[in-house]
């Protein structure tokens, strides 16, 4: 029924809503996308009960609010305010994924998963992991991610220590994980740090290596490496955008484009169940997660 469409509310902290979120959604079957800029989280609640209260029950599962911005401690205080505004029988489908963030880092962590499950057994269970860039929002989402599926996670920060250490706080606080701290400013100790790793993760600022060919060299437990930039050159010397398992001195390297399809697949399909549902969706993180590990891209 043309009153039961499906319709798509996007919010977000920032003063414009994301064209890639727009897209997606309209590639995902939405006619019907509304946007909402410079969105206070005092506000969330109003908007959240405007979006419920106006339609009949049977189309709240399809009312879907997608929270955007570039800050996933925002996004997850939306979300949480969100949730706790709906109740039955008029509870609509809730999806944060902050500058795509999370659907980034759930494939990030799922094509990681997917090569140690080649040569270790145990997979992400017991995985040292570093995170380079751990300060930003896919960093530090996919540093969660990890942490939940039992890897031992480093967050590592390019400036003084304390940046990630108040990022691991937060984290411990909402998830329960533990994330141990670093600091690597120069290339010596980027070198110190490395050896140390089973799998790395390059997510710092696009276009900015973050660890060169001697690094590498001198990772001699590196099983695989996965780079989430772009825009050459890579923030991992050696790993094309397009490498789905390059070789490298040590382990194999994903590129930003190999994850971005599998990425791509998860809020497509995230978005298109939302258009489609009966029963009402919060899509937190464990159930991006999941999705990305089923998907084939």
């Amino acid at each position: 029924m043309a009153d039961s469409a499906p319709i798509l509310h996007i919010i977000t902290p920032l003063a414009h809503v994301s064209p890639f979120d727009v897209n997606m959604a309209v590639d995902a079957g939405y006619t019907t996308i509304v946007p909402y800029p410079r969105v206070a989280l005092n506000e969330v609640r109003d908007l959240t009960q405007d979006m419920m209260f106006s339609r009949p029950p049977s189309a709240a599962p399809r009312t879907g609010l997608f929270i955007g911005g570039k800050d996933a401690a925002l996004a997850l205080d939306m979300a949480a305010e969100a949730q706790a505004s709906i109740f039955p029988p008029f509870e609509i489908s809730i999806f944060p994924d902050p500058a795509g963030s999370f659907t980034t880092a759930a494939a990030m962590i799922a094509k990681v998963e997917q090569a140690l499950l080649a040569v270790r057994p145990a997979g992400l269970s017991g995985a040292k992991v570093q995170i380079y860039g751990a300060t930003g929002v896919v960093g530090s989402i996919a540093a969660v991610i990890a942490a939940q599926a039992g890897a031992a996670v480093t967050l590592v920060s390019h400036r003084e220590i304390a940046a990630v250490e108040e990022k691991a706080a937060d984290f411990k606080s909402r998830f329960g994980v533990d994330l141990a701290c670093a600091a690597a400013v120069t290339d010596a100790e980027k070198a110190q740090l490395v050896p140390e790793a089973e799998v790395i993760l390059a997510t710092g600022k696009a276009g900015v290596e973050i660890l060169n060919p001697a690094h590498l060299e001198a990772a001699r437990q590196l099983i695989v490496a996965a780079d989430v930039n772009a825009v050459p050159p890579a923030g991992i010397a050696g790993i094309g955008a397009h490498d789905a398992a390059a070789p490298l001195p040590h382990g194999i390297g994903i590129g930003a484009l190999a994850i971005g399809n599998l990425k791509y697949a998860v809020q497509h399909e995230i978005l298109k169940q939302m258009r489609d549902t009966t029963t009402p969706m919060f899509v937190d993180l464990p159930a991006v997660f999941a999705l990305a590990r089923t998907l084939k891209a």
